[in-house]
């Protein structure tokens, strides 16, 4: 009996050994994108990260982007595209590094960009789940690495973000602030249920003009970004179930609100809806909201387009910023 219980054991052992081999490099579990807070952004990804999930290499840098090492400052000859978003501009787990709307963007502006530039970089600041209020914290903390443009991109839903927060940072498993002791361990907490915490569904119960507050928020990056010397543009995906069943009529309120909006402020906006409406997009999604590799490709052509065009309207005059602190009027 007492060799038996060695043996299953020694079975058990083995089995569980085997498990956590697998889904380490099968789907890098146990060594996920940890997250830190940050009283602009609520949260942002932990600089210096290199790692693989589900196959897919991630890189995180100094700034907290996806994508490779830069400096605040570029070069004379160098056309340079802040991209800020959330989960669809970060491409998560799901997308390569190789394979980031960003670089795409990057690649097919190449050959569009004006003759005075020698090269083009294109800037990956993002995080999931951020919204405007998170996107003006992120430039409020580290500026806009004097690009010419920044680029926007929202979906439908960022329209409806809540405020910045880190509530459930380290509590939320797809938010962890450190890594787990094992892949299974990751494994099993992703499957269990999760609740948010009291003070994080305060937020999500919270009433008021939310729509209003964010396109507030996009009013005071705008400011920032002419303040220091570039163009706000903004371009927003729509949500899958818009273009099955068309967006619901709180979300047609909000897309018209947005519309008045940028005119009103005289932003470029490039609206997603129609272009997808017109196309086969079933091949463009990897899920209900976020973008395969396919249709980074195919949103990455539009927006090189866009932002090339953006490039050849009047220059922005720089201005100086209010003395007040933009972001303490949107918590």
């Amino acid at each position: 009996m007492v060799k038996i219980a060695i043996w299953v054991l020694a079975i058990g052992v083995l089995s569980l050994a085997v498990a956590e081999i697998f889904l380490r490099v099968r789907y890098g579990l146990g060594n996920p994108p940890l997250y830190v807070a940050d009283a602009r952004t609520g949260y942002r990804l932990a600089p210096h990260q290199t790692l693989r999930r589900r196959g897919n290499r991630i890189a995180i840098n100094a700034y907290s982007m996806r994508g490779p090492a830069t400096s605040p400052h570029r070069t004379a000859d160098t056309l340079r595209v802040l991209m800020v978003g959330d989960s669809i501009v970060n491409g998560g787990g799901w997308t390569d590094q190789s394979e980031l709307l960003s670089l795409q963007v990057q690649a097919a502006l190449e050959p569009l960009k004006p003759a005075e530039f020698q090269q083009v970089e294109v800037l990956n600041a993002s995080a999931n789940s951020w919204g405007p209020r998170n996107e003006l914290g992120y430039v409020l903390r580290f500026g806009t690495f004097e690009a010419q443009v920044v680029l926007l991109v929202i979906n439908t839903d960022d329209l409806f973000a809540i405020a910045p927060n880190s509530y459930d940072l380290g509590r939320n498993p797809h938010y962890p602030t450190r890594r787990p002791p094992l892949a299974l361990w990751e494994a099993v907490a992703r499957r269990r249920k999760y609740t948010p915490s009291a003070e994080l569904q305060a937020l999500h119960d919270q009433g008021g003009d939310r729509v209003g507050v964010n396109l507030e928020a996009i009013r005071q990056l705008n400011q920032v970004v002419k303040a220091a010397g570039g163009q706000l543009a903004i371009a927003m995906t729509p949500l899958r179930r818009e273009l099955e069943d068309g967006p619901r009529d709180y979300e047609q309120i909000a897309r018209q609100r947005l519309t008045a909006f940028a005119q009103a402020e005289g932003l470029p906006y490039l609206n997603f809806l129609p272009r997808f409406q017109q196309t086969r997009y079933e091949p463009l999604y990897y899920d209900h909201i976020h973008l395969s590799p396919e249709g980074n490709r195919w949103v990455g052509q539009a927006l090189s387009a866009f932002v090339a065009e953006v490039l050849h309207q009047q220059p922005p005059v720089p201005f100086q910023l209010p003395s007040h602190d933009p972001l303490s009027d949107l918590w």
